[in-house]
């Protein structure tokens, strides 16, 4: 385990976002496979079966993502003041919290696919599958839940080869899992849902054990620090805070897609191809966001105004010299991968239309994702969720002014719009959180 005193260097950096990177590229390959084994039944039910299933839990479990990022900025902090007990107290809040609501998921079930399905629904054939696909894979909402905290308490202690170990077990799992029980035993759908299950369950086991160094003395299990009501409310706070933000900013890409919708189905499409590159953006930045992160969050339980910015500054550099890769990449490249994803000839034509706007968007929302990081690692959530409100409010404002005038090129305008916003309202309160720091 990295020292949390050590100082903060290009390689700390580095050690922290690669092995990030590295565990956010097996996320796309799962999704791929159980795809592809239930394909290889030759009926399109199971195939929309399992996607939807897969969709309907992710939203539900989205709803905890806060725990990953509200667990790595209090332990890192936590940890830079050199505070063992409260990190270890803090592992076991999330841990505890994420399968309580996994609990309650499973109680609920019910009443969750029911609204679901209202939402969302599907032929008789592919409901029923969808339901018997449900039925399996609720049992694994306590460790999925709980794994959240996990993630971002190995990120804070700075053990990111234990979440990218973590994630090519499950991932690795899942699919060798897949294709005994859909190919060789011929389970179908049910046996994808199998197959998860373990993994997510055994993903715990494994989680629990990369963080054995916080079950080695008593702080694991000192219920009257784990469940003292000043530090549950900041939890909570931190938590509720994200969980706005969140909210939000799922809302403003929702609100893109269904404005898109209205400008005919081709540029809708052509959306839908150039959304997959912010997607690989996002996975490829993560790894520099999460060094901030942690790197931030400990230069703040120790009290250094010095360190909080070198941490800032140097992952915000390598977030920009990634962003600029991405950018290059994508406009280079982007002709050839646009062609990957699509056959169609006019999609293909739309998409190199508004190729521009896919090759800026990591250079224009770099900033805003670098700080979304500095904000968590300090804490700084409330100011995080307030950014939010006032940039969606612009974004808004901006859709109704730019969409009727220039169209879909309006629509990507006011995308950016919002990433710029981000980084302004968050870069405007920047140095009053360096003032803050003794």
């Amino acid at each position: 385990m990295q020292d949390a005193s050590a100082p903060i260097t290009h390689r700390r950096v580095l050690k922290i976002a690669a092995p990030i990177v590295l565990s956010n590229a097996t996320v796309p390959i799962l999704g791929a496979v159980d795809t592809g084994v239930v394909g290889q039944m030759g009926l399109a039910a199971p195939i929309g079966a399992v996607g939807m299933g897969a969709v309907i839990l992710a939203s539900i479990y989205w709803i905890f993502g806060f725990l990953r990022m509200g667990t790595t900025g209090l332990a890192a902090q936590a940890r830079g003041a050199g505070d063992t007990a409260e990190t270890g107290a803090l592992l076991m809040r999330g841990i505890l919290l994420g399968s309580a609501a996994g609990m309650v998921f499973i109680l609920a079930q019910v009443l969750l696919f029911k609204g679901a399905f209202a939402l969302s629904p599907a032929s008789p054939e592919v409901e029923a599958l969808t339901r018997d696909y449900l039925r399996i894979r609720i049992w694994g909402a306590p460790a999925t839940i709980a794994l959240f905290a996990i993630t971002g308490w190995l990120i804070a202690i700075e053990r990111t080869r234990g979440v990218f170990v973590l994630q090519v077990w499950m991932n690795g799992l899942n699919i060798l899992l897949d294709l005994w029980f859909v190919l060789g035993l011929g389970w179908g759908v049910e046996g994808v849902a199998i197959a998860t299950l373990i993994a997510e369950w055994s993903g715990l086991a494994l989680g629990l054990w990369l963080c054995r160094s916080a079950f080695t003395g008593n702080q694991w299990r000192d219920w009257p620090r784990i469940f003292d009501p000043t530090r549950l409310r900041r939890m909570m706070q931190v938590n509720g805070d994200i969980m706005v933000r969140s909210v939000l900013l799922t809302g403003a890409f929702t609100t893109f897609l269904f404005v898109g919708s209205d400008l005919g189905d081709v540029n809708l499409a052509a959306n839908q191809v150039l959304l997959q590159f912010l997607e690989i953006t996002a996975f490829a930045l993560d790894g520099f966001a999460f060094s901030a992160e942690a790197l931030v969050g400990g230069a703040i339980g120790a009290r250094d105004r010095h360190q909080v910015r070198r941490a800032a500054a140097m992952a915000s550099q390598w977030g920009v010299g990634g962003a600029f890769v991405l950018g290059a990449v994508f406009y280079l490249a982007g002709p050839a991968l646009i062609d990957l994803m699509s056959t169609a000839p006019e999609v293909r034509l739309a998409a190199r239309e508004y190729l521009v706007w896919a090759a800026l968007a990591p250079v224009i929302g770099v900033a805003s994702w670098m700080f979304d990081g500095i904000y968590i690692g300090a804490t700084w959530t409330r100011a995080m969720r307030n950014a939010m409100i006032h940039s969606v409010a612009i974004y808004v404002l901006a859709l109704f002014i730019l969409v009727p005038a220039l169209g879909n090129h309006g629509l990507w305008a006011a995308l950016m719009i919002l990433n710029i916003a981000r980084a302004c309202t968050l870069g405007w309160r920047y140095p009053k959180l360096e003032a803050l720091v003794a």
